[in-house]
């Protein structure tokens, strides 16, 4: 396809505000491997909120969702939307605590948390796993979004494209660090979000689609409108709804929605100016992520349901897009090419935002990892703040042209994000439990991250070489997180706990409460105020009931869209009620102590 002058100069006028946003951030990011990692611990929640579902809102979120609907329906996107209950767990319990405990990176977090050589190989093993082997894959996919994009309505072939990209998202994140990470997301989020409610709009009004009543009434898109899949049929509704909102969110460890926080999530918390600011900047982040952002991509992904209903119609209509790359997630790209000139260049710049944000995010947290986690503590303990954050630039070249590399070898999103919940199967429970039951070990975690290898492995490579039944993602998953939160557990009773002194340090510092801690308080801890935070049950409340509500609005939006005003209404209805519900809460809370006050 090709592009006017029009879209052209959106396109350039885009990059060339990236750009010096990154180059202006660039001036103080330099100092420090605080400043270059953290900003300096002084961002506000609604810019660092906005970060956040800026580096989700990637380039191939909308190719997953699109494949997701294509596939399994509306429904089908339960596999993500039950992520919101982690999330809402992290933003009324976990927040704060991550900002209490002043580390500089969540994997610093072990040395505060557990003891002696267990912990520094914890440290120095993810470090390399996750900043460097999790952190490649999860960005293989984005670029992968990238190419499909690129080769479908710019007619670029993948390794261009990958180029491309990777040169300049490297130059503004290797010099503008977290800050100008952030400042970009803000504008990238801004592009993003317009060109995908206009492109959205435009293509529900295409003459091949009809408008939105033509759209639902089409046979192919009316039965993938449920929200909730068939409830007769357990062969649909476990796969699609029970095992995501009844196992999955607590069990998984999935980058971005990490029981208990955790990775760019963590990153963000931590510099946030204070315990209220990193409340306020993962509230944002879950509320715009899964109320805001899902219905575009959506209507998009039913709408070319009837414009290319088959992966054969769109291999025919982009004859130059490689064979294996071509399924469901690449139509969401085709879809865009019927936007006319000028709408398609600021939706191709709003494309290339949310990639940038995404990969300028993964390159800034797993080379904070590289950094501070592996080479600062375990190679060269005494160098210089400007030599880490040298290091901090090549690293994140680094993973750049590894994560291309990668990128070239996958075929789909869905086949990616399939990869990293086996993986994390079982690991969810460990990151929940560790902040509040002294009994969580060093042995705990380790057990944990290499015994869902191991499964992952096993149902990925060696169990279809035995010939026996193909067994569904839900079951291979189900499987992982039973054998794996056996092992951890039994490691944990086999092996001595933390030494007490590490563990009295930890709740000093971060006071998370509750019973699990009884033992270490008895003990000795007389000079902590050990009832500071012992509204759990209140935040949990308060977690059930803000979830309540972003589902609600989601489900208002859509019943909206549907033509159901009745369900839009009631939808409607409950959302206030419990948004009203949630703010009674979070007042009981700042009363009796449990918050320091309004964001």
């Amino acid at each position: 396809m090709q592009l006017t002058s029009l879209d052209w100069i959106i396109v350039f006028v885009f990059f060339a505000i990236t750009l010096a946003i990154g180059l202006w951030a660039s001036r103080g990011s330099g100092k420090s491997t605080s400043e270059f990692f953290l900003s300096g611990r002084n961002m506000p929640w609604w810019l660092l909120g906005v970060s956040m579902v800026a580096t989700t809102f990637s380039a191939d979120t909308p190719n997953l969702v699109t494949d997701i609907v294509r596939k399994q329906g509306v429904a089908g996107n339960w596999a993500w939307w039950a992520f919101l209950l982690t999330g809402m767990l992290t933003v009324f319990v976990y927040a704060r605590l991550w900002r209490r405990s002043g580390v500089m990176t969540d994997l610093e977090f072990y040395e505060l948390r557990y003891s002696g050589a267990p912990a520094r190989f914890l440290r120095q093993f993810r470090a390399i796993y996750l900043g460097v082997f999790f952190n490649v894959m999860i960005m293989a996919t984005v670029l992968l979004a990238g190419i499909k994009i690129a080769g479908v309505l710019l007619d670029i072939d993948p390794i261009t494209t990958v180029v491309l990209v990777s040169v300049v998202t490297v130059i503004y994140s290797a010099s503008g660090g977290l800050r100008g990470v952030i400042l970009t997301d803000f504008v990238q989020f801004t592009f993003a979000m317009v060109g995908a409610i206009w492109a959205a709009y435009v293509i529900v009004n295409l003459p091949e689609v009809g408008g939105i009543e033509a759209l639902f009434a089409r046979p192919e898109v009316a039965e993938r409108l449920d929200f909730f899949p068939d409830f007769t049929n357990p062969d649909i509704y476990v796969p699609l709804f029970l095992m995501p909102i009844a196992v999955q969110w607590w069990s998984v460890w999935y980058p971005g929605a990490e029981p208990g926080g955790g990775g760019y999530v963590a990153q963000r918390m931590l510099a946030a100016k204070n315990e209220n600011n990193a409340v306020g900047a993962t509230l944002l982040f879950n509320a715009f992520h899964y109320a805001l952002r899902p219905w575009p991509w959506i209507l998009i992904a039913l709408a070319s349901l009837i414009v290319f209903p088959d992966l054969d119609s769109l291999q025919i209509a982009f004859p130059n897009i490689p064979a294996n790359k071509v399924d469901d997630d690449l139509a969401y790209s085709a879809m865009l090419s019927y936007l006319p000139t000028g709408l398609l260049g600021l939706v191709i710049a709003s494309l290339i935002a949310a990639l940038m944000s995404t990969l300028s995010t993964h390159l800034n947290w797993g080379s904070s990892y590289v950094v501070h986690d592996w080479y600062n503590r375990f190679i060269d303990r005494g160098a210089s703040e400007d030599r880490l954050v040298l290091i901090g630039r090549l690293s994140t070249v680094l993973l750049m042209v590894l994560a291309a590399l990668f990128a070239l070898a996958l075929t789909n999103a869905l086949q990616a994000f399939g990869i990293l919940l086996q993986i994390g199967a079982g690991t969810g429970l460990i990151f929940i439990l560790r902040w509040f039951w002294w009994r969580i070990n060093a042995y705990t975690e380790i057990a944990g991250m290499f015994i869902s290898f191991v499964v992952a492995l096993f149902f990925e490579l060696i169990y279809p070489e035995f010939g026996l039944r193909e067994l569904a993602s839900y079951e291979k998953l189900l499987y992982g997180i039973t054998i794996t939160t056996v092992g951890w557990l039994a490691v944990t009773f086999a092996t001595r706990p933390t030494d007490l002194a590490t563990l009295r340090n930890f709740y000093a510092v971060t006071r998370p409460g509750g019973p699990g801690w009884d033992r270490v308080v008895e003990q000795q801890l007389d000079h902590v105020d050990t009832a500071a935070d012992g509204q759990l049950p209140l935040r949990i409340l308060a977690m059930l009931v803000g979830a309540v509500a972003v589902y609600s609005v989601l489900f208002a939006t859509g019943f909206y869209l549907y033509g159901n005003l009745t369900g839009a209404v009631s939808a409607g209805a409950l959302a206030l009620v419990t948004i009203v519900s949630l703010l009674l809460i979070w007042r009981q809370l700042e009363k009796r102590g449990g918050v320091a006050g309004a964001v």
